[in-house]
């Protein structure tokens, strides 16, 4: 049906894509949404890649266009569902057990995502679906927090639409050269990657610098209590000489 010979990768990923592509030859439509189901549990699947090849089979006529895009928007769905019931799983009440427990996690950061994602959640949840890694990782608080499954379902699906759109869209009209806007998906994933690698590098410096400074603090506590004891015994010895 499709040729991923493009992407010149006989690697891992290469045997996932042409797993992919194999299961739209037997499955049709059905094929691509599972592939996208199963990228938001295993982000490496990328959606970038197997939404352009769904494309391209909808513009050779495996299946029709409304069809590849009805699938993939439905596999994304339940993919988000299944990390939503994860984040309800866990709740923030485990969470903030769990953090309890990991060095340089506190309580209260739990708290904070919760508040923040409380005010936020709904643009979070629609544009997430339009970043990289996010897409997935997205859902996750969502459950937490518990948002109504109706607004859930509606933003993911939203989003997700939308997002699905451009890359099926894609396949269909560029045909086998589809593979050229893989170098610029490339560009925004390895930008979040690398803000995301920034962002976790600034939080440990600055909880392992705030934990070094309450370590001396309380080392230098530690001590002054000491300082008088040792001035006063002197003062007992020289009243001892004097009775």
């Amino acid at each position: 049906m499709t040729d991923t010979s493009s992407s010149g990768d006989s690697s891992w990923l290469g045997a996932l894509l042409d797993w992919s592509v194999s299961l739209m030859d037997v499955v049709g439509p059905a094929g691509a949404g599972i592939a996208i189901a199963l990228e938001n549990l295993f982000p490496p699947l990328p959606s970038e890649v197997v939404l352009p090849m769904a494309g391209l089979a909808a513009s050779r006529g495996s299946f029709t266009l409304f069809e590849a895009l009805a699938w993939t928007t439905l596999g994304s769905i339940l993919g988000a569902f299944l990390l939503y019931g994860i984040g309800a799983w866990f709740g923030a009440d485990r969470l903030r057990r769990i953090a309890a427990t990991v060095p340089l996690l506190h309580p209260e950061d739990i708290d904070r995502t919760v508040a923040w994602f409380e005010r936020h959640g709904g643009k979070a949840v629609f544009f997430g679906r339009m970043i990289p890694i996010f897409r997935s990782l997205i859902s996750i608080p969502a459950g937490v927090t518990r948002m109504p499954l109706w607004r859930f379902g509606l933003l993911t699906g939203a989003g997700s639409l939308l997002w699905n759109t451009i890359f099926v869209l894609a396949g269909y009209l560029l045909g086998a050269s589809w593979h050229i806007i893989e170098q610029y998906v490339d560009i925004v994933q390895y930008v979040v990657i690398a803000v995301a690698a920034l962002a976790a590098a600034w939080f440990v410096f600055v909880r392992t610098r705030a934990l070094i400074s309450a370590s001396s603090e309380r080392r230098r506590g530690g001590q002054t209590p000491t300082a008088p004891a040792s001035q006063e015994a002197p003062h007992e010895l020289s009243s001892t000489r004097i009775d």
